[in-house]
């Protein structure tokens, strides 16, 4: 039982080191061109089938407004601030950045700066409100750093910033490489430490204004990535979601002739970000892939604006509505002690039932493969947990045909070296005859 077991963990420790062999190979992406279908599925999560099929319709959050500003003017956002604060809002978040992004301060290079006396209005508006909190974006200037690493911070011109309560970073966590690029946003960073010191969420800081006990409980967590965990869109003209309006919104023209009621407004977390040149005209700028997509797989168009990402996150934090994770090494516990146990399953099997090997073994793999991922979407429904398990189904998948390889070849080819050693050193060793004693 002893050989048996040990045979059993060589066996298995084979299987991660040929995974680890082919998921080096996969990096170098020389089959890309060929896997139109893997391509199409490199962005689906079984989990994102919960979000767009699953779950009941949630309730509207009702501390949460989004403000459309379009392509406004920083003197026409300024008005919008100015009849939104009238109406007593906790908080008011701007999601669009007021600086020279270029860092080159003239009018040709920086428009905005042509209208000085409306940039004066903007920084009064803000400063008039006491509870304005704008976007910031953390940055890598040194390019030799690592993917977790940032040492500068992208922020608003001084004179707004002064004027401001505070900000918060709106990076989201995506597989994009640059801003217009396709992204996926599933995750965000709660806080990022620049230079040693600790920055926040720009929804963070939200919630935080808004509420800083559950702020400060969802903070305790002490998560370097949350998962998302999305309740609804603004209201969908084009049918992208299958949720239907979660996020109360206002757009341009309802904010600037005050077509709303006190009620909306009073008390709550007011958004202000980009929904298009208008809500009912199709915008691409700014928007993202999310898991409320009708499109599981091979999307076409991206389905949320980055301003209602903030709004799910903040919706989360206050209902304290979070998505639980496994952690790295349960991971791969799972993945192991499951290997594990197929490898001794599947000796068993070639021992006893050698001519039936190949029908069983590759019917146990079928139906695991869909159990664990049935089992992942339904405990991520019922229990908002987050099963990974993509280690688990690479290692259930490979196990039958890489322990026949290790038994057919790894093990006959040890068991060959180990007898050819044993032989030369038998032929090497030198016979002495016995000398007979002189009388």
């Amino acid at each position: 039982m002893r050989k048996f077991w040990l045979d059993c963990v060589i066996a298995t420790a084979f299987v991660f080191l040929a995974m680890w062999g082919i998921f080096g190979l996969t990096q170098l992406r020389i089959f890309n061109a060929f896997d139109s279908i893997g391509t199409a599925l490199s962005d689906l999560e079984l989990t994102d089938y919960v979000f767009s099929s699953l779950r009941e319709t949630p309730d509207v959050e009702e501390n949460v407004v989004v403000v459309n500003i379009g392509y406004l003017t920083r003197r026409e956002i300024a008005e919008q601030i100015q009849v939104i604060s009238k109406y007593k809002p906790k908080v008011i978040g701007i999601d669009s950045f007021f600086d020279c992004w270029t860092g080159l301060r003239d009018t040709v290079n920086c428009p905005p700066l042509r209208d000085q006396f409306g940039n004066l209005l903007l920084a009064n508006a803000i400063e008039e409100a006491g509870n304005v909190i704008l976007v910031s974006s953390v940055q890598q200037r040194d390019t030799t750093l690592d993917a977790f690493t940032f040492d500068s911070l992208r922020r608003s011109d001084d004179m707004y910033l002064s004027a401001a309560y505070r900000d918060g970073y709106a990076n989201l966590e995506t597989d994009a490489a640059y801003q217009d690029d396709a992204k996926t946003c599933r995750k965000f960073n709660p806080r990022i430490k620049v230079n040693d010191k600790f920055h926040y969420a720009f929804a963070v800081e939200l919630a935080r204004a808004f509420d800083s006990v559950r702020t400060e409980k969802f903070l305790q967590r002490d998560v370097y990535s949350e998962v998302i965990n999305y309740r609804g869109n603004v209201f969908d003209i084009h049918g992208m979601t299958n949720y239907p309006q979660m996020f109360y919104t206002l757009d341009i023209d309802q904010v600037k002739n005050e077509e709303f009621v006190s009620e909306m407004i009073k008390d709550k977390i007011v958004i202000m970000g980009f929904l298009g040149e208008r809500m009912d005209v199709m915008s691409w700028e700014d928007k993202f892939y999310t898991p409320l997509n009708k499109k599981l797989a091979g999307k076409a168009n991206p389905d949320m604006f980055g301003v209602v990402v903030h709004a799910n996150i903040i919706s989360m934090i206050l209902r304290e509505d979070y998505v639980e994770q496994m952690a790295n090494w349960q991971e791969i516990l799972m993945a192991v002690v499951l290997c594990l146990l197929n490898v001794a399953l599947f000796s068993l099997i070639n021992t006893k039932l050698p001519l039936y090997y190949d029908g069983i073994t590759k019917l146990l793999q079928l139906i695991q493969l869909l159990l664990y991922s049935a089992l992942m979407v339904f405990i991520f429904d019922w229990a908002a947990f987050k099963l990974s398990i993509t280690l688990t189904l690479a290692a259930v998948a490979l196990v039958g045909d890489i322990y026949e390889v290790y038994m057919s070849v790894i093990k006959n080819m040890f068991f060959k070296i180990k007898s050819s050693f044993s032989l030369t050193r038998r032929g090497n060793d030198v016979l002495i005859p016995e000398t007979p004693e002189k009388p």
